[in-house]
């Protein structure tokens, strides 16, 4: 428990930040989902655009270290693996 004022603002401020990059962490396994929903559909265009879109967001949130970097590359390579592969 926080004892002095300082603590106690701190630790909402803490509790702000964890709701938000909860929030946002959800946002990118969405994008994730609907990725591997369309891979797993077999279309390849529909699979493309759907990676497409989630690229920049995967990006985006990697920058606010809501995720981290690494993760975000090895995500998005993953996925393009597998994309790349229902092409051919």
């Amino acid at each position: 428990m926080a004892n002095t004022k300082q603590a106690q603002k701190r630790a909402r401020q803490a509790e702000q930040r964890r709701k938000h990059n909860a929030s946002q962490r959800s946002m990118v396994r969405t994008y994730i989902k609907r990725v591997i929903k369309a891979i797993q559909g077999g279309d390849h265009a529909n699979a493309m655009a759907e990676f497409k879109a989630a690229q920049p967001v995967i990006d985006r949130i990697a920058d606010k270290d809501a995720l981290s970097k690494k993760k975000a590359a090895r995500i998005k390579s993953r996925l393009n693996k597998r994309i790349k592969a229902l092409a051919a």
